[in-house]
């Protein structure tokens, strides 16, 4: 077979057409599917064939339709631009930040809902019954904290720093508030320590 020319080789005639060509060389790979051998003699001389048909089509002697592929000339599409990638929040910030589910939530949510009624709705609510609490709050932050990560000293410092400035910022907010709202029948106090609740309910639930 090696001293036949590519036509032979397929088995077809010098002016067969493009379609007989690949017949022929679609029918011997199916014939000699297991000979890897054979199977390189016939892309070979489909090659060769199609080269010299390129040749033949430069000069101006014959016609290829488009669709033909040679070998030097693969089709290379052009690459989609990727899109660009979403911002990312920094992963100090990604490490913090916990996606607790709805049940943990409403959870946490309830018991500082509980220690918020507590302190609004108990008639003239004293500082000693603030302050209890406030240590329940420090001690229920605490506890969810660390369950998530088991670090009892990351809990406590979030938790701490969560006070610190929920009563900070609570009786700033407070003073303006009630300045605006004399109406309001809460304390400063009171206010501020609803507020250091909230901070707190999202401290434990959504950091880590």
């Amino acid at each position: 077979m090696s001293d036949q020319n590519p036509y032979e080789k397929l088995g077809v005639s010098e002016d067969a057409s493009f379609d007989e060509i690949q017949d022929a060389r679609n029918r011997l790979l199916e014939q000699h599917g297991g000979d890897v051998k054979y199977l390189e003699l016939i892309e070979a001389a489909y090659d060769a064939i199609l080269m010299e048909r390129l040749r033949m089509r430069q000069e101006g002697k014959i016609k290829v339709p488009e669709r033909i592929r040679f070998p030097e000339m693969r089709v290379q599409f052009p690459q989609k631009d990727s899109p660009a990638p979403r911002e990312q929040s920094p992963m100090w910030l990604q490490r913090m930040l916990d996606q607790p589910s709805l049940p943990e939530v409403l959870i946490q949510g309830s018991c500082y809902l509980g220690l918020s009624a507590m302190t609004v709705f108990f008639p003239a609510a004293s500082d000693q019954i603030l302050q209890l609490a406030l240590v329940v709050g420090v001690g229920i932050s605490i506890y969810f904290l660390n369950r998530k990560e088991n670090k009892f000293g990351r809990a406590v410092l979030l938790t701490l720093a969560g006070l610190i400035v929920g009563l900070i910022a609570g009786g700033l907010i407070a003073t303006w508030v009630l300045q605006q709202m004399p109406f309001i029948s809460v304390t400063k106090n009171q206010f501020s320590t609803v507020l250091t609740f909230i901070l707190m309910w999202l401290i434990s639930s959504f950091l880590r």
